[in-house]
């Protein structure tokens, strides 16, 4: 990151190692950087839906599933539409 502080995938892994090590704040923020970028980071969505879901943060992680499938359809990549659908579709009994 030194070398290159906007390569995509090491700042993806860097969130994900953040995560792993309780610093949540910061790993969300990483991957809210990552998504807002254009393109966005497809990946980054799920992974921060994911977080804030283990975070019992239902209704940010719900919100941010959306955009993120939507980006997903946008960018033609069905798979990963249909994975956060899936996942979001599995929050509806989750803190209702």
């Amino acid at each position: 990151l030194l070398e290159d502080p906007r390569d995509t995938l090491l700042r993806y892994s860097l969130a994900m190692e953040l995560e792993k090590e309780g610093e949540h704040t910061r790993s969300l923020e990483l991957l809210a950087e990552l998504a807002g970028e254009q393109p966005p980071y497809i990946p980054a969505y799920f992974m921060a839906g994911q977080q804030l879901t283990k975070l019992g943060r239902i209704e940010e992680a719900r919100t941010l599933l959306r955009a993120g499938i939507e980006a997903a359809r946008t960018q033609g990549d069905l798979h990963a539409a249909g994975e956060m659908s899936e996942f979001l579709a599995g929050l509806g009994s989750l803190g209702e």
